[in-house]
């Protein structure tokens, strides 16, 4: 029989995992979690986006990005405009002060990736990623 970690499905569960748990810890004095960070980093992409394109994009329930957003609004983090060619539609837009809080967090999220990958080398690293793209751009769109 086959052991737990010869499953690279498992792998990469925990991983996750462990990933969501240290950058959590690091979102922690902010009061944010990494669903929202995520909501962030979508937003910086973007001119700005429909709650219901969050949801597709990021994968979470349309329920989740409203309360997603609603947070970030009390924050000062997005904001909900009406839609340019839909005004009973609103799209969400990253702030100033979220473009801010991301800068900010840049280095955190350095921090956090290199704890994780430590037992790589750079050009490990870069193959990881590489790897990791291939298969997200694929199975994830």
């Amino acid at each position: 029989m086959r052991g737990l970690h010869a499953d690279t499905g498992y792998l990469l569960y925990r991983l996750g995992l462990r990933s969501g748990q240290l950058f959590n810890a690091f979102l922690q004095e902010s009061g944010l979690r990494l669903r929202h960070y995520a909501v962030l980093r979508f937003l910086a992409t973007t001119e700005g986006a429909l709650q219901r394109e969050l949801s597709a994009r990021l994968g979470y329930d349309p329920s989740a990005i409203v309360g997603l957003v609603d947070d970030l609004e009390k924050l000062g983090f997005a904001e909900r405009r009406p839609a340019p060619d839909d005004r009973r539609s609103r799209i969400v837009i990253l702030t100033e002060n979220g473009r801010a809080f991301l800068r900010d967090t840049d280095e955190a999220g350095r921090r956090v990736t290199n704890e994780l990958l430590g037992p790589l080398d750079p050009a490990g690293r870069e193959a990881l990623h590489a790897l990791l793209l291939r298969i997200a751009e694929d199975g994830l769109s």
